[in-house]
């Protein structure tokens, strides 16, 4: 067995432990916790055997499945892939840690039935980057709703059924739309071939040579269901109401991982299948992007929900993200990837901190805060570091990402960058302003001036305040001290994940590069 395997599977034994604790929730988070980090310390031995400069897919396993129409079970990854597991395995120890932090359980359920999903979220979402049969890949790509539908219909908010169903529906649709395109490129490769195939290298050779024609057919199949998944503008409007309406965990694996399935589709399918398309659409996909940045900052800046904030704010980092990867340079692709990664750790970071001020005052509405940093100046340190790496200051995970973004972009899209550089000046408005409202002034808002209080609670009676605030404690500080780390560690130091992902990049655009 590989690593890779080993990676997909224990999250899946882990499920079904918890689902037998359904009765003892302390012990099942302790199970779950025991679990993911086990999970994350198996990514060590796999980012190890990964060599950047070997073959393009390693850790590869195949196993038959519907032989007779060319089906595998055939899993691989490239540094695209490993980046993306790697901060899976990272994050979900942080929600299961967020488990009565951030996150109290609706009453009649439980954490082991909770967390057994998070887990089955975590194996399929990992299977889903290391797919490397088309067809597998599909299933897996509309597998993976199930847990998320639950997650957020069973345990989010008050508009959580509507949510849910909207987030199903939404990812599902654009996935029948891929299957379409992958049945096409399947029927291409037995008239080609003699027998039909899903293998992802086999397609890319076959596909690679079609008609443009025929290509943008194809292109678009798999384009919508990726932009939809992504999401881009205007293929947005679930990510808003879901974010709002999951569960503080949940909402990191959503928008922190899920997401990230979109624009590593555009990477590992529709450039490298299409090519001819790709280049042909590009003007119209960076439009989107373009679209996405300024519209999602324009509104993030007028959110009165701070978890409606959230998702806007990553619609415009979704549009960062696909600016670079159809600028088809190097520079841009690598932050484009790099991006995928870092905008999971420090909007992953943000959605934790803001559920932490939520559990503290009750409220998602902004305009309930005020002053709050001079009860819990802990708190006010972490809403200002992921709030630093959400707007790229340099010294941050987030800075290289988008400089490089922007720096390949302008060599050969001048007038998309040139609107993009716009998106950098409303981010440092919307979390600057965001942070203000929140922790700066004088101690005032709902959320902190409203009766209560309760036992282990600190606060400055002298600044105001009537309910009693209490500032981070040693288990939130645990929580977030990881990705302090690694927001000021890849800040400073991003070689590592750069020479992993950059000859995935440069084979993915020397495919496109080479069409016809």
């Amino acid at each position: 067995m590989t690593w890779l395997l080993a990676v997909i599977l224990l999250p899946l034994v882990g499920a079904v432990v918890l689902a037998g604790l359904r009765r003892n929730d302390r012990l099942a988070t302790l199970v779950a916790l025991g679990f993911s980090v086990l999970e994350l310390l198996l990514i060590i031995p796999l980012w190890a055997s990964y060599r950047p400069s070997g073959d393009r897919l390693q850790q590869v396993s195949s196993m038959d499945w519907i032989p007779g129409f060319g089906i595998h079970i055939s899993f691989g990854i490239d540094g695209i892939a490993l980046i993306m597991i790697a901060v899976i395995a990272l994050l979900v120890p942080i929600v299961v840690g967020t488990l009565g932090v951030t996150d109290k359980l609706p009453a009649g359920r439980s954490a082991g039935g909770f967390l057994s999903l998070i887990l089955v979220q975590e194996a399929i979402t990992v299977a889903v980057f290391a797919a490397t049969d088309v067809f597998l890949f599909y299933v897996l790509f509309e597998i993976m709703l199930i847990p998320m539908y639950f997650l957020i219909g069973g345990y989010g908010g008050a508009n959580r059924q509507y949510a849910a169903v909207k987030f199903f529906l939404y990812s599902f649709l654009g996935g029948l739309i891929m299957l379409a395109s992958a049945i096409g490129a399947y029927s291409m490769a037995s008239d080609e071939l003699g027998k039909g195939t899903f293998d992802w290298a086999t397609l890319v050779r076959v596909v690679h040579d079609a008609p443009t024609g025929t290509q943008i057919w194809l292109f678009l199949g798999f384009f919508l269901a990726f932009a939809i998944k992504a999401p881009l503008v205007p293929l947005h409007t679930w990510l808003p109401d879901a974010a709002s309406q999951a569960p503080i965990g949940v909402a990191v694996l959503l928008v922190g991982v899920l997401d990230k399935v979109g624009t590593f589709g555009f990477l590992r399918y529709n450039l490298p299948m299409f090519p001819e398309a790709s280049k042909t659409l590009a003007p119209l996909v960076l439009v989107l992007a373009v679209a996405g940045v300024l519209y999602g900052s324009i509104l993030a800046a007028g959110q009165q929900d701070m978890k409606r904030f959230i998702a806007y704010v990553s619609i415009a980092h979704f549009g960062f993200i696909a600016l670079g990867i159809f600028a088809f340079t190097q520079q841009a692709t690598v932050g484009s990837v790099t991006y995928m990664l870092n905008h999971s750790l420090a909007t992953g970071m943000l959605i934790v901190v803001i559920g932490m001020i939520v559990a503290r005052g009750g409220s998602t509405r902004i305009s309930d805060y005020g002053g709050m940093a001079k009860v819990t100046p802990i708190l006010g340190g972490m809403l200002l570091v992921a709030g630093l790496s959400t707007l790229s200051l340099p010294g941050t995970n987030s800075f290289i990402s988008e400089f490089l973004v922007l720096l390949g972009s302008f060599d050969s899209r001048p007038v998309y960058a040139i609107l993009a550089t716009v998106g950098m000046v409303l981010a440092a408005a919307y979390v600057l302003w965001l942070y203000q409202r929140i922790m700066t002034g004088p101690v005032r808002g709902d959320a902190l001036l409203g009766a209560g209080g309760g036992p282990g609670t600190a606060i400055a009676p002298e600044l105001g305040a009537k309910k009693a605030i209490r500032d981070l404690g040693g288990k939130e500080i645990a929580i977030l001290a990881p990705l302090v780390v690694l927001i000021i560690g890849l800040g400073f130091y991003p070689k590592p994940i750069l020479d992993t992902v950059t000859p995935s990049v440069q084979a993915t655009l020397s495919a496109v590069q080479g069409g016809n």
